[in-house]
């Protein structure tokens, strides 16, 4: 342990020494705080010579090739996430606090499940952050799978909401908890002492407008949650407060299908209009679901970026068998300026699970650095759009890399190109429907 935690360091070092630095990026004036995502327990998880039955979250399928960290046809084993969290908290990073975006429970078909195992699995997952860093202060958001039926999350209290919010009462105000119950989200100030501004974090119930959720078909605003959102950003424009906007379905387009927004459409372009109003208060979004590591840049009527988007990659590494790749376990941490939480870096780690499996060792390591692997100056939104247009470029080698980091380096063979580039680079640059689609048909054209 004491090795892995030195080499983790000693590469948490050198990477900083490559950073960009001047007198914006005084060490000083540098915060920091970790994201995970998408745990997925699996409890069921088991070595066993039936490769049928190591887990429920197969799905019946022989798992690939099954070790003490997982399979990449199986939702996370304990040790797994329990590994995780060892190694953020072995690394001594010094955080001021933590986003977790979301999904706790495995993807089981849905009898095998129940609003009991939910809460207990969501439950479980809450005292095991707690008992890792009892003194963090902790931004959750729920996921589509932290509800059963799955995907079916109420605009009403529920004893889901009820028990979950019980669960996160450590880590939220009252009035935070109060909303939460009400209809899953929930708005709180973290107040640091390096800023003349305060930091709002508001965590969306994204659920809602998920397509699978049959609960809010042909509703307008569930829960209120829309007008909810406007008022509490209406209020921070006014108090001059910094906004994070957390949330486990991502708003735009999903990368790897074409014409498809992550939630229903009609919601996607109501998200759009009111990120891009108050594009001036929100410093940063953070989402999850996807599984893959993805960046978006949000642009304003005229095309000129307001808004930095983030989608983090899952802790759990399943995949379908039908599907071609998947993704090795990742958390990340962010670096933002402590006097106006501009986002400054973004550092990814990973485990190669097929490595950690094979050495019965879990060795999560640095898989890059943002600004160092692509070239800019830091994250905010003009810099990722400047990486953005270099991704599109025909041939583009930063593209391979950034397509490498989506899978989290789960096999450099896999090439991304033409439909599946196209899809790529639109949905990086392009959050609605009208630039999306002739995104979309420009790349058709060119192609």
């Amino acid at each position: 342990m004491e090795l892995r935690v030195a080499l983790g360091l000693a590469l948490l070092c050198s990477a900083l020494e490559a950073a960009p630095a001047g007198p914006q990026r005084a060490r000083s004036a540098v915060g920091q705080f970790w994201h995970v995502s998408d745990l997925h327990l699996d409890p069921t998880y088991h070595i066993t010579p039936d490769r049928s039955k190591v887990c429920s979250s197969s799905k019946g399928a022989n798992a690939s090739n099954p070790g003490p960290f997982g399979d990449f046809l199986c939702d996370s084993p304990y040790q797994l996430i329990l590994s995780a969290f060892e190694f953020m908290k072995d690394s001594k990073e010094q955080v001021s606090f933590m986003i977790w975006t979301g999904d706790s429970p495995p993807h089981v078909p849905v009898k095998e499940l129940s609003t009991k195992l939910v809460i207990s699995i969501i439950g479980n997952l809450s005292s095991t952050i707690r008992n890792f860093f009892p003194d963090l202060q902790v931004f959750p958001a729920l996921g589509n799978h932290d509800y059963w039926p799955q995907d079916q999350l109420p605009v009403t209290t529920s004893e889901v909401y009820n028990a979950v919010a019980d669960f996160w009462k450590p880590w939220l105000s009252d009035e935070a908890i109060n909303t939460f119950r009400k209809g899953g989200f929930y708005t709180q100030l973290f107040e640091s002492s390096n800023s003349h501004q305060a930091l709002r974090i508001i965590s969306l119930n994204t659920n809602l407008y998920y397509s699978p959720n049959s609960v809010t078909v042909n509703i307008t605003d569930p829960a209120n949650q829309f007008a909810w959102l406007e008022e509490i950003l209406e209020t921070s424009s006014q108090k001059k407060e910094k906004v994070y906007i957390i949330g486990h379905v991502p708003v735009g387009y999903l990368p790897y299908a074409r014409n498809t927004t992550a939630i229903r459409e009609y919601y996607n372009e109501r998200l759009v209009k009111i990120f891009r109003r108050y594009s001036s208060v929100i410093a940063g979004q953070f989402f999850g679901h996807t599984h893959r590591d993805s960046i978006m840049v949000l642009l304003d009527e005229e095309e000129k970026p307001v808004n930095s988007l983030f989608v983090a990659p899952a802790v759990t590494p399943v995949k379908d068998v039908w599907q071609m790749e998947s993704n090795n376990p990742g958390v990340r941490l962010y670096q933002y300026d402590l006097l106006d939480y501009s986002l400054l870096d973004l550092w990814q780690f990973y485990l190669d699970l097929r490595d950690a499996n094979e050495k019965n060792e879990s060795n999560w390591k640095l898989e890059y650095i943002l600004t160092k692997t692509y070239g800019i100056e830091d994250l905010k939104p003009e810099s990722l759009h400047e990486m953005a247009k270099q991704l599109s470029m025909p041939h583009s080698t930063l593209f391979e890399q950034y397509y490498s980091n989506y899978i989290v380096s789960y096999d450099k063979t896999i090439l991304c190109e033409e439909g599946c580039k196209t899809c790529q680079v639109c949905a990086i640059r392009y959050l609605d429907y009208s630039s999306y689609t002739d995104c979309i048909n420009q790349e058709a054209m060119w192609r």
